[in-house]
């Protein structure tokens, strides 16, 4: 089979206006996926979907945050596509970058585990309660951790503590996922190539309390890799994957 030959699989992409997301929902059209564009953005989803154009897609504005809004964006998706096959849980917000811990205003907090933790429960409750009905019965969903997920970053204790949740969310929906035929894992990314990781080239404030710049990678790389994981049968899961730029300082001293 030709690597670029259609699945005929439909798969819901959250974040889908920029950065990680719109790569990765091109790169699934591009393979023959049916993708629902998901963000809070109209203008931004089209212009993911010009990205590849022939691909079978649709832009549906979305908070991930807000409960009504996922019930309508799944609903949309069942009504034109049928069924999900993939929830790709990306949306995510880093926060006020900086700011120490004990100048973090609430509200600022509050909207980084609405939209990091909250909304990607609410989507994948979504997903799951379609995957679990729908006939064939079962699905996969892919949560987009972090590094942060494993190790912090100076000034990051809301971004931080939300990924490390979602490692836990990780966890129980791909336990609780089992009976259906719902495969859940975690994609954990570093330093790949977008607006919000722009900074790190330039300087990034290290845990020693210098700013260095860092290396990134091409993030097309993180959507071949979420696309691997996409594409297995469903007896088969990748938990955990890590992918980073080499170089980056993670491992050992950096």
């Amino acid at each position: 089979m030709d690597d670029r030959q259609a699945t005929n699989k439909v798969a819901v992409v959250t974040g889908a206006g920029s950065g990680i997301g719109r790569v990765v929902a091109v790169e699934l059209l591009g393979a023959g996926w049916s993708v629902a564009l998901a963000g809070r953005r109209t203008g931004t989803l089209e212009e993911t979907a010009a990205l590849a154009p022939g691909g079978d897609c649709v832009a549906l504005r979305t908070d991930v945050s807000q409960p009504d809004d996922v019930a309508a964006l799944f609903a949309a998706v069942v009504e034109r596509f049928g069924r999900v096959d993939l929830l790709f849980n990306n949306a995510g917000t880093f926060g006020p970058g900086g700011v120490p811990v004990e100048e973090l205003p609430y509200d600022a907090w509050r909207h980084v585990v609405d939209t990091n933790l909250n909304g990607a429960f609410l989507c994948a409750q979504a997903a799951y309660r379609q995957m679990k009905e729908q006939d064939p019965q079962g699905g996969r969903i892919i949560n987009n951790g972090s590094i942060s997920a494993h190790a912090p970053r100076p000034h990051s204790v809301a971004y931080t503590a939300t990924k490390h949740a979602l490692t836990g969310l990780t966890k129980s929906l791909s336990l609780d996922g089992r009976p259906y035929g719902i495969a859940v894992g975690q994609i954990d990314i570093g330093n790949a190539a977008t607006d919000m990781t722009a900074r790190m080239e330039t300087g990034a404030l290290q845990a020693n309390g210098e700013v260095a710049p860092e290396p990134v990678m091409d993030v097309a790389d993180v959507a071949r890799t979420v696309r691997h994981m996409a594409e297995l049968p469903l007896g088969a899961n990748v938990q955990f994957a890590t992918v980073l730029a080499t170089a980056m300082p993670y491992v050992g001293r950096g």
